[in-house]
């Protein structure tokens, strides 16, 4: 019999119940509100890719287990991107490692780097994975606060210099930034890279939106800057990129040893996964340029129609440079607690948001955001802004 005196779930864990994007995809289906919520698209990406994997299927390739680092051909196809977008040189047999998604690889890079007690800096607001995998690996979270400037959100370095103690051991980096849309500037990351190298810091960096960055702003992943090669672990992933986000395929990218001791805790996790998907995004990565630069431009475009209708419901929105998520504020309502709003949305509008406030350590940081995504449709976009609209009159 199971003692009634002690917590079934282990104390590292007690503060994370059901995600906030499991809650708010059971209410869009619930009320049959449009939901705009989870970041998923509503349409499956090219159609060669997809052939690929059935392709992959019908070969009786990957229907085994493949390889534990992931099959040759998309550890190839990985190294050839980094090297072909960034100048980046890896080795695929010792130095990439495909993995379930890029979920999992926070978690093994976390578990695999992080002792009890290492403090991690990250900044908030911060996908909620990340939250729960620094406290699965006994680490002690530490934010810095991307804060609303000039209509956008800003990292402030002074407060990121601050946060950094003798017992720092990782700096968890995410640019292009979900939910906030913030795409790190040179400046900032050559600021980055400088403080990691003096205070010799591992960096695991979230790179998982780095196709999608619009306007004059630019990817470049922190490995690049001087110091950094052998300090970081980069995350890369086939969902948002290729718009197949079911196939769980991501991947890290760092040195020998980073690369080694990852898999070592990624082994216990899911082992192996995605068998027939892995041989597919192996070709989707050599898909040429046309096919990334369009997919940005098109994201661009939904990006503006969603922020258009979002402004003319009376939502203060903050105008991402990349992802595919609009943060807004939702004071011009004369509302402050985005949760209970994001609660009530679906029966005052049959549409469903995510209230920012779930991804700050502080929820009063974020306390009158809503996040909503643009990867849907042109026309359920324009459905959900029209049913938004409504808050206006």
């Amino acid at each position: 019999m199971t003692s009634s005196a002690r917590p079934l779930l282990n104390r590292r864990l007690a503060e994370f119940g059901t995600t906030i994007f499991a809650e708010m995809s059971a209410l869009a289906l619930r009320t049959g509100s449009i939901n705009l919520g989870q970041g998923f698209p509503d349409t499956d990406g090219p159609e060669e890719v997809r052939e690929a994997a059935v392709r992959a299927l019908r070969d009786g390739r990957g229907n085994q287990y493949p390889p534990g680092p992931g099959v040759p051909e998309l550890r190839a196809a990985v190294a050839a991107h980094q090297e072909r977008r960034y100048g980046l040189v890896h080795d695929p047999d010792t130095e990439v490692l495909v993995t379930a998604g890029a979920t999992e690889a926070i978690a093994a890079a976390l578990l695999a780097l992080v002792e009890p007690g290492d403090e991690v800096v990250a900044f908030e607001p911060y996908y909620d994975s990340y939250a729960a995998c620094i406290a699965m690996a006994g680490g002690t979270r530490v934010p810095v606060t991307l804060r609303p400037h000039e209509g956008s959100f800003r990292l402030d370095l002074d407060e990121l210099r601050a946060a950094v103690t003798d017992r720092t051991r990782l700096l968890l980096i995410n640019t292009p930034h979900n939910p906030t849309g913030t795409v790190l500037t040179r400046a900032e990351l050559t600021a980055i890279a400088e403080l990691a190298v003096e205070r010799d810091l591992l960096v695991v960096t979230d790179e998982v939106y780095e196709h999608l960055v619009f306007d004059e702003a630019e990817h470049i992943p922190l490995a690049t800057f001087p110091g950094m090669r052998e300090r970081t672990v980069t995350i890369g992933s086939a969902g948002k990129t290729f718009s197949f986000t079911g196939w769980k395929v991501g991947w890290i990218t760092a040195n020998g040893p980073l690369v080694s001791a990852v898999r070592t805790a990624k082994q216990y996790l899911t082992y192996v996964s995605a068998g027939p998907f892995q041989y597919a995004v192996a070709e989707a990565l050599q898909l040429p340029d046309s096919y990334f630069d369009g997919f940005r431009t098109d994201l661009r475009r939904k990006r503006d129609l969603l922020g258009d209708g979002l402004r003319a419901a009376g939502f203060e929105v903050y105008q991402p440079q990349g992802t595919y998520f609009i943060t807004t504020d939702i004071t011009p309502f004369g509302e402050k607690d985005a949760y209970a709003f994001c609660r009530a949305l679906p029966e005052r509008c049959g549409v469903v948001a995510i209230p920012n406030s779930v991804f700050y350590d502080d929820p009063d940081a974020g306390r009158s955001q809503v996040r909503f995504t643009f990867c849907k449709k042109d026309d359920v976009l324009q459905e959900a802004a029209d049913r938004l609209r409504r808050l206006a009159s």
